[in-house]
């Protein structure tokens, strides 16, 4: 059984371009991997906001819910609203 040069050469030029693809593509998510944890050690980090001023909306929402729970207390104990 004789080996072609040609095929041999075929075949090893083929497994690096494979092994070069694996490899880009292992760099590629290991770096996005490290901009996911840079990302979220950036977040730790930064500051909370000292007092956040509500908006006149979730102000209303607040309002409304504190309402409702109200009436569902009222209704649990049995006085008629």
């Amino acid at each position: 059984m004789t080996s072609d040069p040609q095929v041999t050469i075929t075949l090893a030029v083929s497994g690096l371009a494979g092994l070069g693809m694996l490899t880009a593509a292992a760099l590629s998510g290991w770096r996005g991997w490290l901009a996911l944890k840079h990302r979220e050690l950036q977040e730790l980090r930064r500051p909370e906001p000292a007092a956040a001023i509500p908006s006149p909306a979730s102000r209303i929402e607040l309002a409304d819910l504190k309402e409702r729970i109200r009436k569902l207390e009222a209704i649990a104990a049995g006085v008629d609203l």
